[in-house]
């Protein structure tokens, strides 16, 4: 055991090996009996593969670089793909993330498109794609730009031919519902095939404020009649819908203040846990009902847990294992891609994606029959001694107004190495993204990245994060960049006041929300010597008004309150009541003077969910003040770093700017030039 300073201990944890594993299996789903997923590849470029499990156990990518299985939209993507056996052979459709086309893919072949292009804004997208075999189609939510600006686009219920009869021809795909709704997720069949069921929401409300489930009845030639809203509202968030075994409709509401499973009108197992969580991403999946009339439940307070829930009894059953945190994807063996067709053999296996602090996410199936569960999937691999991993607190402080705020912390830890007794450590305060998200308690070794050089990590989730109840979600609503900043404040220096950490050496770091939390924080606050600013929002009149995509469009009425008229934007602006001087009052850029601190920027330049304007705008209210600072913006990079390449630059610079302003000595880093 040596004695160095923190910051100082060498670690074999590297910004290559971080990279390297930067990312997670997602959108899990079963062809015949055998378990398929995307998985991101950061060392080809940063696209994601298809990757299938073989009966021997092997597992196999589907598809080779460049193919890209990722949909564009509202930007942040859904469910890509979906398959199914014929004649003995996989069959899978697929969206390509370079030109949004779906592709159709058979075993041997090459992908086919069948979806057309288009020179309109945005194009052609789809997402949550369904085979309908007896009808030749492929059913998928279509996002359809209808002009160049942002929010020119319109959302409908799609079929397209199989055939590949609409490759080149738009009027080929036939649309199963209007544009009524701004927002619509793909639709869910009944057992019998005969009724449709799908959520929808229109702007100003974001998924996890109201949604609406809406029922239509299926004809025999696959046309949808006129669809009804069944339950939700305004105030309701419905976050998942589907069919039980029976014909019942399940579906995820927050109606009693949690994200409950019901099954029409009665709720199956009440608790303060949440069975959901924010769409963020269209095909989200928190349940999936077995053939048997149980259903599979991702679930928990906080955290969640992979169960069985008996709906008779309200009683679960948890797969057991190390796993303290599960993504919401889940896919049963033998769902019906085609009604009447019986499930194959293994019907009771549910597959998911687990994680937990001292495991990255891999794929787990859980029979349901021997209630056994392994990983078969993106098994975790420690590619250094676990021994490196930091050791996870998980910590509830007390905010301002007293309310609780939830946090994890992680303390420096190096099995060789310990720092000169009564000297606290450096601590960064990590401001989760969203806002409406939340930070998960497993191993990320970018975390590890800084724990075993000697620096301490608290991710905060602040009030507004989900998994902690409709209440707590809500304490965001109109005081974006006040709660959050408050919160994390507050647990930075609860951790100074206890001894914990350095007073004199905390810094906070965020991407997108968080971004712009760490940016309000520096501009308000005199609680960090530096922060790490990542692909942020900073300028919320322009952000509000024209720079982002339509999904969050008017997201800023909720967090912020209605904007100020300004002629900028949309013409609904107009109407708004103004709210005094708020867009202005908490803006970063609006008070770029008021920054004094070193601060690291960081920017992809293909984001248009946070485009670069932002951070040029925050620049050049900054010029002149002399705050040493640097800008690092990366091409083909866009909201969310993808890139081995990228990701190495950005933990390599965040270390050495934490290394400048806390005086540390942290061995092999690239010295990060700041500029005044």
């Amino acid at each position: 055991m040596r004695t160095l300073a923190y910051g100082s201990w060498p670690s074999p944890i590297d910004a290559a090996l971080a990279a390297a594993h930067e990312g997670r299996p997602e959108y899990v789903g079963f062809v015949g009996d055998e378990a398929w997923w995307t998985e991101p590849r950061p060392t080809e470029g940063g696209r994601r593969t298809l990757v299938r499990r073989r009966a021997d156990g092997s597992e196999e990518s589907v598809l080779a670089a460049p193919w890209n299985v990722r949909s564009r939209v509202v930007e942040y993507g859904g469910q890509p793909w979906a398959g199914t056996v014929v004649d003995g052979r996989p069959l899978v459709v697929f969206v390509n993330f370079a030109d949004q086309r779906l592709y159709r893919y058979e075993e041997g072949g090459e992908p086919r498109p069948l979806t057309p292009l288009s020179v309109v804004g945005g194009g052609l997208r789809w997402v949550e794609p369904q085979l309908r075999l007896g009808l030749g189609e492929v059913w998928c939510v279509l996002e359809e730009f209808t002009g160049e600006g942002p929010t020119d686009v319109r959302r409908v219920l799609a079929a397209v031919p199989l055939d590949g009869s609409a490759a080149e021809d738009r009027d080929a795909v036939r649309e199963l519902t209007d544009d009524r709704h701004r927002f619509v997720t793909g639709a869910r069949l009944s057992p019998d095939g005969r009724r449709a069921a799908w959520l929808a929401w229109d702007h100003p409300r974001m998924p996890w404020d109201g949604t609406e489930l809406l029922v239509a009845d299926v004809g025999a030639d696959g046309a949808l009649g006129g669809p009804r809203t069944v339950v939700g509202g305004p105030e309701e968030s419905i976050a998942q819908v589907d069919w039980a075994a029976d014909g019942r409709l399940l579906y995820v509401s927050d109606r009693g203040g949690w994200w409950n499973l019901y099954r029409d009108d009665e709720p199956l197992c009440p608790r303060e846990e949440e069975f959901g969580g924010p769409l963020w991403k269209l095909g989200l999946r928190w349940f999936a009902p077995l053939e048997s009339g149980l259903v599979a439940v991702v679930h928990g307070r906080g955290s969640t847990a992979l169960g069985v829930l008996d709906p008779e009894t309200g009683e679960i059953v948890d797969a057991a294992g190390p796993w303290t945190e599960f993504a919401p994807t889940l896919a049963v063996s033998g769902e019906r891609s085609e009604m009447g067709v019986p499930p194959p053999e293994g019907w009771g296996r549910v597959v998911s994606v687990g994680a937990s602090p001292r495991s990255a996410y891999e794929v787990v199936e859980l029979d349901t029959r021997t209630g056994r569960s392994r990983v078969i999937g993106a098994a975790h691999d420690d590619a250094v001694d676990p021994a490196y991993y930091p050791e996870p607190q998980i910590r509830t402080f007390t905010g301002p107004a007293g309310d609780d705020v939830h946090a994890h912390i992680y303390p420096p830890h190096n099995p060789g190495c310990m720092a000169p007794a009564d000297t606290p450590p450096p601590y960064v305060v990590w401001a989760h993204g969203g806002p409406t998200d939340r930070a998960p308690l497993v191993l990320d070794l970018a975390i590890a990245y800084f724990t075993s050089r000697g620096i301490g990590v608290a991710e905060v989730n602040y009030g507004g994060s989900s998994g902690y109840g409709r209440e707590y979600r809500n304490r965001l609503r109109e005081q974006w960049g006040v709660v959050d900043v408050e919160d994390c404040a507050a647990v930075a220096l609860a951790l100074a006041d206890e001894g914990t950490a350095d007073r004199a050496r905390l810094a906070i770091r965020g991407g997108s929300a968080g971004g712009w939390t760490a940016a309000a924080s520096l501009t308000t606050t005199d609680v960090y010597a530096c922060g790490t600013i990542v692909y942020p929002i900073l300028d919320l009149e322009g952000w509000g008004t024209g720079e982002t995509h339509d999904f969050e469009s008017r997201y800023l009425e909720t967090l912020v309150g209605p904007p100020p008229p300004s002629g900028r934007g949309d013409p609904h602006l107009a109407s708004l009541a103004e709210v005094p001087g708020r867009y202005a009052e908490r803006s970063p850029t609006a008070h770029a003077d008021r920054l004094t601190v070193p601060f690291l920027l960081l920017q992809g330049l293909d984001d248009v969910i946070c485009p670069p304007a932002q951070c040029e705008r925050f620049l050049a209210r900054l010029e002149g003040h002399r705050v040493p600072h640097a800008y690092i913006a990366f091409e083909g990079e866009g909201h969310g770093f993808k890139r081995a390449e990228t990701l190495i630059r950005v933990l390599e610079s965040e270390l050495s700017l934490y290394a400048q302003v806390f005086g540390l000595n942290p061995p092999g880093i690239p010295k990060l030039e700041l500029a005044k």
